[in-house]
């Protein structure tokens, strides 16, 4: 009788004084990067088979995705065993990579080599070391534009694109700074530069979508080499690059000045073109509310991306931070959904583009806007993680 009286005095005092145990008040909401990266590790158990894949493959964006939930790998060691996992599949102990040929000479190839600095860092593991050295040997080799640009791929010959510029120079960047190379940093900003020279429109400050040195291909214009549109994505690769370079660039080197201003002035003209009614990007940059043309999701998060690690990083000033946290907000309405399954997803991602090939693809403003659009793309969700955390949200 005692114990009762006694547990009844408590349940009065804890009524009397307020208690609830209601506290969804106080809990700090989930970030959207958890929220997101939870989200791909529910539906797929391996990045294998991301968005209907059907087995694991060296590829540039399904990589991207699992780099960026690696980022959150101090919050649960989970999110890293996720890249671990995918990567594992594909490089054995003799850092073999199956389903990597080097004597293709794409550059798309490049970028997944950037898990094996980050696997070897966290792992300690040899075999991702083991790994490295081929992917240098294809940058050394590699085939150059008379000014020293590397082609896109062997097979388009004479071509440089800006999504190739996010595809080969962090890793060649990194790879300077962790085995002691400087000359690489020498051949890392002498290509961001260039590029930016050969699809500079300098009116608009805006970057076309690639050059062809050779002015064959159809879709180059036959006086300056240049493709006929300024497409989100590519300009989105390219700012990545830039601020992701400099992670590793050392201080002192004489072209960081001019990356810097490379990035603020690239990311001053994406600002011009941001569309002013729903505050994100249009697939087709300057022709926002066009025919067919549509907000694209993942050079959106890519440009918020690029802002947000700019400013935090010191390289443009605060002002882009704000910006970033606006876009950011845009975005979330415009591409954030409740899908199906009652976890978050992403739309409107441009699944894929290219110039070249066949069946031909000409770089007409009808071939960007008539494009496959994929929900929950990689090249999409990778890039609204990344730039979920560096604005901490």
């Amino acid at each position: 009788m005692q114990q009762k009286a006694l547990s009844l005095l408590f349940i009065s005092l804890l009524f009397l004084s307020g208690f609830s145990c209601k506290t969804s008040k106080t809990e700090t909401p989930e970030k959207w990067s958890i929220k997101m990266a939870d989200a791909v590790m529910q539906r797929y158990d391996t990045l294998a088979f991301y968005n209907g894949r059907t087995r694991a493959g060296w590829s540039y964006d399904v990589s991207l995705l699992g780099a960026a939930i690696n980022k959150l790998g101090d919050t649960d060691p989970k999110y890293s065993a996720y890249l671990k996992t995918f990567i594992d599949m594909l490089v054995d102990e003799n850092g073999h990579i199956e389903r990597y040929e080097m004597d293709k000479y794409n550059i798309d190839l490049i970028r997944p080599a950037t898990t094996l600095f980050t696997l070897a860092q966290k792992t300690g593991e040899e075999k991702y070391k083991k790994a490295i050295p081929q992917f240098v040997t294809q940058m050394e080799s590699h085939p150059k534009t008379q000014n020293g640009c590397y082609w896109h791929k062997l097979r388009y010959p004479s071509q440089v694109w800006l999504d190739g510029v996010y595809m080969g120079l962090p890793f060649l960047a990194e790879y300077a700074k962790e085995y002691a190379q400087p000359q690489c940093f020498d051949v890392v900003t002498h290509e961001i530069i260039t590029v930016y020279d050969v699809t500079l429109d300098a009116k608009t400050g805006l970057l076309y979508h690639a050059w062809d040195e050779s002015k064959e291909q159809k879709w180059s214009n036959k006086e300056t080499g240049q493709s006929p549109h300024f497409w989100s994505r590519a300009m989105g690769w390219y700012v990545m690059a830039i601020v992701d370079v400099l992670d590793f660039l050392p201080e002192d080197h004489p072209e960081r000045g001019e990356l810097i201003s490379i990035l603020k002035k690239t990311l001053d003209a994406l600002i011009q073109v941001r569309d002013p009614k729903t505050g994100v990007w249009y697939q087709v940059l300057d022709r926002g509310g066009e025919d067919r043309n549509y907000p694209e999701g993942s050079g959106t998060a890519m440009y918020i991306y690029a802002m947000a690690k700019g400013a935090k990083m010191g390289y443009i000033d605060n002002s882009y931070l704000e910006l970033a946290n606006s876009a950011f907000d845009d975005m979330l309405k415009t591409f954030i959904i409740t899908d199906d399954d009652g976890m978050p997803g992403m739309v409107n991602i441009c699944g894929s583009c290219g110039l070249g090939g066949n069946p031909y693809r000409d770089g007409s403003y009808d071939y960007y806007v008539t494009e496959k659009i994929v929900k929950n793309d990689t090249k999409g969700v990778g890039p609204f993680i990344l730039a979920a955390i560096e604005l901490d949200r």
